[in-house]
């Protein structure tokens, strides 16, 4: 069935015939002469789904759901829809620019404020740092810009993670950033045990996930046990290095500023700490210890040499013990 010019009365979800594409839904929108679009998911429940424009609705696709539309209608970037059903009834999609490309995302109220968790990030300087420079790996595509934070940046390849605090020369700590699907494919490939080896080799290090755990368990190309066994052998084995999830970009940037800063205030106490041992005065050398006026007198007896019962052991008594037992 080829796109026609009337109005669609009806929202439709078909099943998407080409077997090898990652977007296994079709979606038929009643705006105009009507959009139609590839989804992962027949409705945004527990997140955003992601969709992409078709051209045309295929003839071969099977309808999953027919449903009456009360109302279509675009709001600037948006459109809004709302189904004639009691539940699940209300969504959105919202085209948008990321990454350099144009995506297209449906959402519903629930699934907004889950992206966007209700909290404000503090303005407060990091571990009060005023001056903080972080250095952003040259290979970094995309990266945090601090842009909001008491933070000056630059580029360097650093020799491992992607953003470092460095002095003199050396790397001092850093933080590897991952997307989801950055860090499943590191993991299922090996590549995320060399990166840890790297991390581990540093003072401080971590690895910050722009993603919830809990997105783990969602996962359809590779089973989510496997991912989720791999995260817990990799925090065994590199236990200096934790594997952080922060719900969105923005909070795995400011959960990344604050360790940075963090890290680079204990290296700083810690040398302080070193040169102030360093520089203490040494302590004079003990004198040899004493025998005991007990364990000579016994000695003495036991030998038929003269001693007092009682009293301070006269001193040629307690060198001879001395030297007996080898002590100078």
């Amino acid at each position: 069935m080829r796109k026609t010019g009337r109005v669609l009365d009806d929202f439709v979800i078909a099943r998407n015939p080409e077997d090898e594409s990652t977007l296994p839904y079709l979606l038929r929108i009643p705006l105009g002469e009507g959009i139609i679009l590839k989804a992962k998911e027949m409705w945004p429940r527990t997140s955003k789904v992601y969709c992409h424009r078709v051209e045309e609705w295929p003839e071969e696709a099977e309808v999953v759901e027919r449903t009456k539309v009360r109302s279509c209608s675009r709001r600037g970037a948006a459109i809004d829809l709302v189904l004639e059903r009691g539940r699940e009834n209300r969504s959105q999609f919202v085209v948008t620019n990321a990454r350099g490309r144009q995506m297209i995302f449906w959402q519903t109220a629930r699934t907004t404020r889950q992206a966007k968790p209700a909290v404000s990030v503090p303005g407060a300087r990091a571990s009060g740092v005023p001056d903080l420079e972080i250095v952003i790996d040259s290979h970094e595509r995309y990266p945090f810009t601090f842009a909001d934070r008491q933070a000056t940046t630059r580029r360097q390849g650093l020799p491992a993670g992607d953003y470092g605090v460095i002095e003199d020369g050396n790397l001092l700590a850093s933080v590897e950033r991952k997307s989801l699907a950055d860090l499943v494919s590191s993991l299922t490939s090996g590549k995320l045990k060399y990166q840890l080896a790297d991390l581990a080799a540093l003072p401080r290090a971590a690895v910050v996930v722009e993603e919830r755990y809990s997105q783990v368990f969602k996962l359809e190309r590779v089973r989510p046990a496997v991912v989720a066994d791999g995260i817990a052998e990799c925090q065994v084995r590199w236990p200096a290095v934790p594997i952080v999830f922060c719900d969105t970009r923005k909070l795995a940037q400011e959960w990344t500023y604050r360790f940075l800063a963090a890290a680079s205030v204990a290296l700083a106490e810690e040398t302080v700490g070193e040169e102030a041992v360093r520089s203490l005065a040494a302590a004079p050398a003990l004198p040899p210890a004493q025998p005991a006026p007990a364990e000579v007198r016994a000695w003495a007896v036991a030998r038929g040499i003269e001693v007092s019962a009682k009293g301070r052991v006269p001193a040629k008594i307690v060198d001879a013990f001395r030297a007996a037992h080898g002590h100078r």
